[in-house]
């Protein structure tokens, strides 16, 4: 009896480690160290952009390097001019949903290369696909006039008014949602001067051209585009087409005998960015 007293004595002290004396309740396990803070985000980096050229002139990129694999870059220019809002109210079709979804099937990254006026009257695909990771969106002025004179017939901005007709298509990304346009710009109809870069070098955007022209526009027959673009790239190429409806029918007909063939001849495909990156050595 005595043994029996002593040994529940000894229980009790150590009243401690145990919830209640007496009892079968096992002690409480430590409570684990407190974790580590963590890391803040770190901010995602700017897109890559070439130096400026001579005398500080917006820098023009054309094609991607010749040494640095089988990559080309498919872009799309969503062309739209400022003045062909009645038109497409009375059922034009500037957009190309067709073609947006096949090159998503086809997981196809590509570059397209935006009007501000586009995105006013498409927003929801703007949205869309500058949201998609897939994609990214760049700046083809607001209006689509053309920056030098002589240029296919386009009425012509002013040169005082270039860098606020390429800031007001940013503008134009945003409001329609677009949270990440990226910082190039292509010049409508492709056409600039000395004078059109000088007046956007304060924009910190780099121009870019390509080096293969698919033949796109208007064109009505699928496997001559098809075939222009096939003869035409090389490693780093920039092809150029166009993701309109009524102005490049045909286009997505093209890009479905383009894609699997150059992944036979051993290409990946990549968005401009990538290139631009890969010719200043950031990839």
């Amino acid at each position: 009896m005595i043994t029996f007293v002593r040994r529940a004595t000894a229980l009790c002290m150590l009243g401690a480690a145990l919830a209640a004396c007496g009892t079968s309740e096992s002690p409480r396990a430590p409570r684990p160290a407190p974790s580590a803070p963590s890391a803040a985000p770190s901010k995602p980096s700017r897109p890559p952009t070439l130096a400026p050229g001579p005398a500080g002139l917006t820098p023009v990129f054309e094609h991607g390097p010749r040494t640095a694999g089988k990559t080309v870059a498919l872009t799309f220019d969503a062309d739209m001019t400022a003045d062909q809002g009645p038109r497409a109210a009375s059922g034009e079709h500037f957009d190309n949903p067709g073609l947006i979804a096949t090159l998503r099937r086809l997981k196809v990254p590509a570059t397209v290369f935006m009007t501000g006026r586009w995105a006013e009257e498409y927003p929801e695909a703007a949205r869309s696909i500058g949201r998609d990771p897939g994609f990214e969106i760049a700046n083809h002025s607001y209006s689509h006039y053309a920056y030098t004179d002589d240029c296919y017939g386009l009425p012509t901005v002013p040169r005082d008014r270039m860098r606020s007709d390429l800031e007001r298509a940013y503008t134009s990304f945003r409001k329609a949602g677009v949270r990440n346009a990226m910082p190039y710009f292509r010049f409508p109809g492709g056409c600039y001067d000395e004078a059109a870069r000088e007046e956007l070098t304060a924009a910190g955007v780099t121009a870019v051209q390509w080096d293969v022209v698919s033949g796109d526009a208007f064109a009505t027959d699928a496997d001559a585009v098809a075939r222009q673009v096939l003869e035409g790239v090389r490693p780093g190429s920039v092809v150029v087409m166009h993701c309109t409806r009524s102005a490049a029918p045909v286009t997505e007909r093209a890009v479905r005998t383009i894609v699997p063939e150059l992944r036979e001849r051993g290409y990946r495909f990549v968005k401009v960015s990538e290139l631009i990156g890969t010719a200043n050595g950031r990839a």
